[in-house]
């Protein structure tokens, strides 16, 4: 059986198969380890691709709202890959990457403390929750954000940041000078040594 499943969660108008080559990069480094790249629940209402959340009128202030609306779609997601993977409701095996709005449903699950999650790693996101974080203990996660997004501020993740960590969420981040909205290999490699570093506590 494997030792812990990473599902990966692509951003609005995308697919899983845009972030799945990154599972197959990491293969070497995290033996023991599957990967899961599932299509998010609903189609993408302004183009190709998919999303997990409506983004047509979407506001800072009912944005909390529209997230809140899709768990049941994400977490059943969620379910499905680790039935798949024979991991079924084994919750603390379970790490989820994520980028944009991706990694926004991620920090949200996070937050929430819905699941004790083995890890969380956010690239390019933010924490859409106007609640009080009610994390598991023990979840780690990492933030990684470029300085030169201009889809989704940098600060964000700065900020959400700054609330896991009051929360007493175990919170590293890595902000990159040069990198837009996208992932980088500098943030690639960050993110394996992250999960590496989750599965050994």
């Amino acid at each position: 059986m494997a030792k812990a499943l990473v599902v990966f969660l692509h951003g609005v108008g995308s697919d899983g198969d845009d972030l799945a080559p990154i599972g197959q990069h990491w293969m070497p480094l995290l033996p023991d380890v599957v990967f899961a790249a599932p299509n998010a629940p609903y189609a993408f209402e302004q183009g190709f691709g998919y999303q997990w959340f409506s983004l047509t009128d979407v506001t800072v202030e009912n944005r909390p709202q529209r997230v809140r609306k899709a768990r049941a779609a994400f977490d059943a997601t969620l379910s499905e890959m680790m039935a798949q993977h024979d991991l079924a409701n084994q919750w603390e095996k379970l790490i989820l990457v994520g980028f944009s709005q991706g990694s926004i449903m991620a920090l949200d699950a996070l937050a929430e403390g819905r699941y004790p999650l083995a890890g969380v790693v956010a690239f390019s996101g933010r924490l859409a929750f106007d609640g009080a974080l009610t994390p598991r203990p023990y979840t780690p996660a990492l933030l990684i954000h470029g300085r030169a997004d201009e889809v989704i501020p940098w600060r964000e993740s700065e900020s959400a940041a700054l609330r896991l960590k009051s929360a007493d969420v175990p919170t590293e981040t890595l902000f990159e000078p040069t990198t837009g909205h996208t992932i980088s290999s500098q943030g690639v490699m960050r993110a394996a040594a992250f999960i590496a570093q989750c599965l050994q506590d």
